[in-house]
């Protein structure tokens, strides 16, 4: 009787390390995958949109230049470029649409800011872009809710909302005198997060 060549018998603790290796391969990366999910998550639903990472923190803003919107009357220069964010004073800069509803909610906060005489004092300027909207409806949006900004531009392709790296409507940045994103926040502005977007404003008029 011939012999069965050693290769052919495979002890069952190997077999084991084998079988369980190979659920291996296929869980950790589900686990990774369900880590990282439930963090963002987390974040997400922290109440804390200001969480929400952003690679432009600390960089100049892009560049851009956008046209005024058709028939609204502002306190300051028709349209919004870059340029008009190296001005030497804080800006405060408001994505919106007339669709969005959270840009509803934060609209008597915005006018609060609008009308705050400590951010007068210090030159602080609150303008706004008008994210993917047809001029017309932004245009009674704001006639019917009044105009808190001192400049708008409107980005009716998202291009300029692309370059700021915007999620979706509403977001808020605080720009620093020389054209640097000092602070993001994403989601509406409201009275749980108004300190910390207060406090970024007060370090960006920082020297």
């Amino acid at each position: 009787m011939s012999k069965i060549p050693a290769s052919v018998h495979c002890p069952a603790s190997v077999a084991f390390s084998r079988h369980a290796l190979a659920r291996l391969r296929v869980i950790i990366p589900l686990l990774v995958f369900f880590g990282i999910a439930a963090l963002l998550l987390v974040r997400l639903g922290s109440g804390d949109p200001s969480l929400v990472p952003s690679a432009l923190i600390g960089k100049p803003t892009p560049q851009f230049a956008l046209k005024p919107l058709d028939g609204l009357s502002t306190s300051g220069p028709p349209g919004l470029s870059s340029a008009d964010l190296r001005r030497g004073h804080v800006t405060i800069v408001n994505v919106f649409a007339s669709w969005c509803a959270e840009c509803r909610e934060e609209q008597g906060t915005l006018m609060a800011l609008a009308s705050d005489r400590t951010l007068q004092r210090q030159g602080v300027k609150l303008t706004g872009i008008v994210y993917k909207d047809d001029p017309r409806n932004a245009l009674a949006y704001l006639t019917a809710n009044r105009n808190p900004f001192a400049q708008v531009g409107t980005d009716r392709s998202g291009r300029t909302g692309i370059d700021f790296g915007v999620y979706g409507v509403p977001e808020t940045y605080v720009i620093k005198g020389d054209g640097t994103i000092a602070y993001k926040l994403v989601g509406g502005i409201s009275e749980a997060n108004r300190p910390a977007l207060m406090a970024a404003i007060a370090e960006a008029g920082r020297p």
